[in-house]
């Protein structure tokens, strides 16, 4: 098969559409023929030499994937061969087949192709695992997301509108913001020209957010305790903005805050599964009805997946990028 490679760390070129060998299969593990995957900033770090596939997973990038079951390994049950899937991945999704544990495979939402598929995964199992089975948000409270024009905020717009959550984002244009707005998004915050602590305040008469999903990290850090409310929970799953930061203990006690820090791809097998068993339950069905949907931003075909790279690297996408094999 082809699969894309990185044979020496480095920009968007290092990445190398070659032949590999193809996956063989494990215990309750499945073999799917990628039609398509999307672009995570994860890839972009593994590419750049500094975010390692956990043991035993695929060399090759990729978190995500969409396509057709083609062979179902032993202690498999539930899926068949020429089963329409998404999955989400430890690593191997920039390939033309993929070995997948089963249970972290989910159906084909109705009314979806493959493309657009393969855009969800990554981005529904990341917020639901975090802004609702780790920080709680529920309806009426306040949910902060910072980069809400991204994969990651596209979605935790749409799925915390869709629980009656009221939802405020960052992000650094006008156009961006927009398409928030067209989301759901109730309050706007251009990170580049206001200040989100006293924006979340004036927006909430100075109660702040309940919960704030975050993306940057210790940039962010001392300004999301300052932002959160009494009780307020804040979900970091990013490290753009640094690793190392001062956290003011004084200030989270006095809200009775709580910070949690999670990844995704490192979990083990159960726990993924888990993730993947509860985004099917409360996520597909609103995907299905149309209460929630992927966005994707552009589609290019897999062996140009350095210039999706590019893409992400600038920041000038809203929602996803998705790489497809014809």
């Amino acid at each position: 098969m082809r699969a894309i490679t990185i044979p020496e760390p480095g920009g968007p070129e290092a990445l190398v559409w070659a032949e590999v060998p193809a996956p063989q299969l494990s215990e309750g593990e499945v073999l799917v023929q990628v039609a398509a995957s999307a672009v995570n900033r994860a890839d972009v770090v593994q590419r750049q030499g500094f975010y390692d596939p956990p043991p035993g997973a695929s060399a090759y990038p990729g978190l995500e994937c969409a396509g057709t079951i083609t062979e179902v390994g032993p202690g498999v049950s539930g899926w068949s061969v020429g089963d329409e899937v998404c999955a989400l991945l430890a690593g191997g999704g920039y390939a033309e087949q993929v070995a997948v544990p089963a249970g972290q495979l989910l159906p084909l939402p109705k009314g979806l192709d493959v493309t657009q598929a393969a855009a969800l995964p990554e981005v529904t199992c990341t917020v639901w695992s975090n802004v609702f089975m780790v920080a709680h948000l529920r309806p009426g409270e306040t949910l902060l997301v910072h980069g809400g024009s991204s994969g990651i905020g596209t979605m935790a717009i749409q799925l915390a509108k869709a629980v009656g959550a009221r939802v405020a984002v960052t992000a650094g244009s006008a156009e961006k913001l927009e398409s928030c707005r067209e989301l759901g998004a109730d309050v706007l915050i251009n990170y580049r020209e206001q200040d989100f602590v006293e924006e979340i305040r004036k927006a909430t008469d100075g109660r702040g957010a309940d919960v704030i999903l975050d993306i940057i990290g210790a940039k962010y850090l001392d300004q999301n305790v300052r932002a959160l409310a009494t009780n307020g929970r804040l979900a970091i799953i990013g490290l753009q903005g640094g690793r190392k930061g001062e956290l003011n203990l004084g200030a989270l006690l006095a809200k009775r805050g709580a910070v949690t820090a999670t990844s995704l791809r490192g979990r083990p097998v159960e726990e993924k599964s888990a993730i993947v068993a509860a985004v099917r339950e409360h996520v597909w069905p609103l995907i299905e009805n149309g209460q929630v949907r992927p966005i994707v931003d552009r589609t290019l075909p897999m062996a140009d997946a350095a210039e999706g790279h590019r893409v992400l690297e600038e920041s000038g996408h809203i929602g996803k990028v998705v790489l497809t094999v014809g």
